[in-house]
This record gives structure tokens, sequence and C-alpha cells, in this order.
């Protein structure tokens, strides 16, 4: 049976059930704003304990991407984000989410070489991607400040 990428397509759409959109994003809404609301009370904490503002909000994100990974690695983070979609994947969780789940993939093959290795090539990616965006961004500014 020949099918054109049209074809495929308006099949694919035929036979699939519509996402209750409403539904979803109140959804990521909601839990993406108990994330946030979440490592508010943990700054507000973390300030609470003697942290300036700048050091709470490094604890605050030390605390989130560990709690993330923990969730991920216990299986529920996955549980929550088919659920709430984006709300769990725009904060910083889904970033640990992203780094812990390949590598959680390759624990059959060992620690060192399944585990281990695998975050190192999903962090790889990250890495050069971050520190890429940093020198454009760093060239802009210097554009700018020369003008």
């Amino acid at each position: 049976m020949d099918m054109t990428n049209q074809d495929y397509g308006k099949l694919v759409n035929d036979r699939s059930k519509p996402s209750p959109m409403g539904k979803n994003l109140v959804w990521a809404f909601l839990v993406g704003g108990a994330i946030c609301t979440i490592g508010q009370g943990l700054s507000n904490l973390y300030q609470s304990w003697g942290l300036d503002k700048d050091q709470a909000g490094t604890a605050v994100s030390v605390t989130l991407i560990f709690a993330a990974a923990l969730l991920t690695g216990l299986g529920c983070f996955d549980k929550l984000a088919k659920r709430a979609g984006a709300g769990t994947l725009v904060p910083i969780t889904g970033f640990a989410n992203a780094m812990v789940s390949p590598a959680l993939e390759f624990k059959s093959e060992g620690l060192i070489t399944g585990t281990a290795a695998k975050l190192f090539v999903v962090a790889g990616p990250v890495l050069v991607f971050g520190i890429s965006a940093s020198v454009i961004y760093g060239l802009i500014l210097l554009l700018f400040q020369l003008v």
C-alpha cells in the first residue's frame, strides 16, 4: 500500500483521539505552579536559616534538582509528568528528569559502563549548548557595550 506523507498524516489524525486541551492546561498550570511555590517556600526557609538571597536560590536549585532526580529514580516523576505535561518540564525539575531518565535505561549494563557513561553522553550536548550560548550572549553584550 503506497501512501503519501499527507495521506499518512490524515490517517493518523483520523485515528487519534483528541487530547483534552483544557484539562491538560489546568494540570500543567497547577503542577508547574506547585513546583514554583515549593521553590519559593524553600527559598524563604533557606533565607530564614541565614542564607542570603543568592545562596538561597542556589540551595533551592540544588534541592529541586536532587528531588526530581530522586523521584525519577523511584519512578514517580514520570507518572506525574504523564499527567502534568509541561508543568513538570518547564521548571528546573524537567532538566533533572531529562538527565537521569536516559541513564536509568542503561543501568543493566552496570554502574560505570551503563549508568555513569550514559550520564556523560547526555551531559555532553547540554554542556556544549550551555557554553556556546554563554559565549554568544557574552559577544552580544560586548557589541552593545561598544556601541
